[in-house]
């Protein structure tokens, strides 16, 4: 078995198009971590301490319900998490998804879209949270460096 399961969690569309790349070259499948309650252009408003996202990034045990489930996690052994960095980590819904599903012994890889953050601190963050998990690789993506990273990034998965 050999089998990739792309997943990504993407607010403004930048995580999606970066999954989407992925599924293409890896022939792997993709599901999306999509909350319930889509975020709004106000909820993503960081500056805003009063903002969906600031409360739910400031609260560590909350975690916002995803709308789908997958329904076959036991067939994939690689697992690819995507995801937007918020307040220098993961956002809570991968903490959703991530305890929703039983990744153990599977490969996981992380990518992170960011402007200026790095991923190390999101893959650190989830090593300490999931210890029992195996996260092998993560990687930051941005702006016009997306192609050449994501083909040099495949070549290890």
């Amino acid at each position: 078995m050999n089998k990739i399961l792309i997943t990504y969690f993407s607010a403004s569309g930048n995580t999606k198009s970066i999954a989407e790349k992925l599924k293409n070259e890896l022939n792997g499948d993709l599901f999306e971590i999509e909350p319930v309650n889509k975020y709004t252009e106000e909820d993503l408003d960081w500056t805003n301490k009063n903002s969906r996202s600031s409360l739910e990034m400031n609260d560590k045990n909350y975690r916002p319900p995803i709308k789908n489930k997958v329904k076959n996690i036991d067939e994939y052994d690689k697992i690819i998490i995507g995801f937007p960095i918020w307040w220098y980590t993961a956002p809570t819904i991968i903490n959703s998804f991530i305890e929703e599903n039983n990744l153990e012994g599977k490969k996981i890889y992380i990518y992170v879209t960011s402007g200026g953050s790095s991923s190390e601190k999101s893959i650190n963050d989830l090593r300490n949270k999931y210890p029992n998990l195996n996260f092998l690789k993560s990687i930051r993506l941005k702006g016009n460096e997306e192609k050449e990273i994501v083909n040099n990034w495949i070549d290890i998965i």
